[in-house]
């Protein structure tokens, strides 16, 4: 009985060990082509750090006032941000056809987009997540804030990236999709920039911030699990065209 059943068992966790290979290999794959188009990781941070930097100089360099515009400050600067590494997700697959063959792949697309995302959001986001603590001090936000800032980057940021990777498996097959993609995304990102600075700016005011981080946590959940299969939707769509 033991010999019998130990094949069996060894064909069925190399099934289930396969699709994950694929999901790591892709992610692997993306991330070593973030790390050599720098530029793509570091533009983004870069105009974060620079807009927040000339907010003291515009407006003014009074603590009370800075403190005040902080959350909603730092979470618009980050979704603008993030528009900045979306068109080219996956542009450069759909250019050099290596998107069509992750359709073809025998292993499910939206492992690969899982992938492809994780590796987004390290290579785009998380650099705007580690800042922004920075950011948040060079606008006079309370140190007591700082974490529910955090937090909130930390659970929004992922939905933000999976809803922008939709908008631009929709435009991908266009030649020039930048404000198409802005036009489709910008709306998506308004719940998670109402319950992002509201987090935070119930922990400046001392209030309970449990109800926006539920939230940001209930659409990062939702997003995760719906955003891949959308996702793998509109580039088998635009590989058939």
């Amino acid at each position: 009985m033991r010999h019998s059943s130990g094949p069996a068992c060894r064909a069925w966790a190399a099934h289930r060990v396969r699709p994950l290979n694929a999901l790591v290999a892709q992610f692997l794959r993306d991330w070593r082509i973030a790390l050599r188009s720098r530029h793509e990781m570091t533009t983004p941070l870069m105009f974060f750090a620079v807009v927040v930097m000339l907010f003291p100089l515009a407006i003014s360099p009074e603590p009370e006032q800075l403190a005040a515009i902080a959350p909603g400050v730092i979470w618009v600067l980050a979704l603008l941000a993030s528009l900045l590494s979306l068109e080219g997700l996956f542009k450069r697959d759909f250019s050099d056809g290596s998107l069509e063959q992750m359709v073809l792949s025998a292993e499910p697309l939206f492992l690969a987009v899982v992938g492809k995302l994780l590796a987004h959001w390290c290579a785009a986001s998380l650099p705007l997540v580690i800042f922004a603590p920075i950011a948040a001090l060079a606008l006079s936000l309370p140190l007591e804030a700082l974490s529910t800032l955090l937090a909130s980057l930390l659970l929004g940021t992922p939905t933000v990236a999976c809803l922008g990777a939709v908008g631009a498996a929709l435009t991908v097959s266009l030649g020039r999709g930048g404000m198409l993609l802005a036009l489709i995304v910008m709306p998506l990102y308004i719940p998670v920039l109402i319950f992002g600075t509201s987090a935070t700016s119930f922990a400046v005011a001392g209030l309970s911030v449990a109800g926006p981080l539920a939230w940001l946590a209930v659409l990062a959940g939702l997003s995760l699990t719906l955003a891949p299969f959308a996702v793998s939707a509109a580039i088998r769509m635009a590989c058939e065209e």
